[in-house]
């Protein structure tokens, strides 16, 4: 089978180059942003028309911005028309399958949220620019003439990953997490390892029942998120947050500091985003039934995904 993986210089698209190159059963090539040492892999911008000399059996459209924080210019080219160019592409190329990697936070709220399911109201109101053009890139998707899966993945971690656990972990080394609610409140989240995930996206390649079908995915097991940050942070010996901020609170101060960098146009991002805070106080679980009916069960559970990233980061 030949594969085409867009976003190959990122986490998800990376990982998903790696274990296909490592099977041997696929040719591949790899399109990134970023210039990378990687066989199979070509520097390309899908901001623009995709002119590629390669005729794929599948597309898996992994390219995306994923951080928390940019313009709203930034965020429409790197979602919504990249995502528009890849299946202009995929309609000159004799319409291979896509493979769509969008994300469960088109259904975020500020609130608690338990048990989502594919069927879940999403929008018209987002929690930010990368939510809301993720929706409008899925929104294409639909009108694709060959066959189509989205795949809507939840807080992915795992060797590679640069934008979650480093970003929260880092924080906390800069004493600057501090623990937002109710502590005698769990918060509830799902996650998925970047191990499953791969699998699912390997699966949902070929599998005939994942045609047309958008599917939430998880590793199923819900962990109270303070619970597992603070077992991480004692394992890896960095403080724990000592300070208590109520949601009401530090929603108040991340819109003040949104405003801020937006009108002065500050380098970097925000210390806190309102997005960031919903994560952190708001319980975010899925009902993942039509992935495990689909795609069959996580291959790696979230607890041996923990203990492993520990061990790993602890060397």
């Amino acid at each position: 089978m030949r594969v085409l993986v867009t976003g190959a210089s990122g986490f998800v698209g990376g990982s998903l180059m790696r274990r296909l190159q490592q099977d041997g059963h696929h040719t591949v090539l790899g399109v990134g942003r970023r210039q990378i040492d990687m066989g199979d892999y070509r520097q390309c911008d899908l901001a623009q028309p995709i002119t590629l000399d390669w005729n794929p059996d599948v597309v898996v459209h992994a390219a995306a911005r994923a951080t928390p924080w940019g313009t709203a210019r930034e965020y429409h080219e790197q979602n919504v028309t990249a995502t528009a160019n890849i299946i202009d592409f995929c309609e000159r190329q004799g319409r291979p399958r896509l493979v769509h990697v969008s994300t469960t936070s088109i259904f975020y709220r500020a609130a608690h949220q338990t048990q989502l399911t594919e069927e879940s109201p999403a929008g018209p109101e987002f929690l930010n620019l990368y939510s809301q053009t993720k929706w409008e890139a899925e929104q294409l998707i639909h009108a694709y003439t060959g066959d189509w899966v989205i795949t809507r993945p939840r807080a992915v971690f795992g060797p590679g990953d640069t934008t979650l656990l480093p970003r929260i972990l880092s924080a906390a080394q800069a004493r600057r997490l501090p623990r937002l609610g109710d502590p005698a409140t769990p918060v509830q989240c799902d996650l998925i390892h970047i191990d499953t995930l791969v699998d699912y996206l390997l699966t949902a390649m070929s599998a005939p029942q994942a045609v047309g079908r958008s599917i939430n995915l998880t590793n199923g097991t819900p962990v109270d998120l303070w619970e597992v940050l603070t077992d991480l942070l004692t394992r890896l010996g960095i403080p724990l947050p000592t300070r208590h901020i109520s949601i009401r609170q530090a929603m108040a101060f991340a819109s003040v500091c949104e405003a801020v960098w937006r009108t002065l146009r500050l380098p970097g991002e925000p210390p806190i985003t309102r997005y960031g805070v919903s994560l952190f106080g708001y319980s975010k679980t899925f009902d993942i039934s039509l992935a495990r009916e689909i795609l069959g069960d996580p291959k790696v559970t979230t607890l041996d995904g923990l203990n492993q990233l520990a061990n790993e980061m602890r060397i």
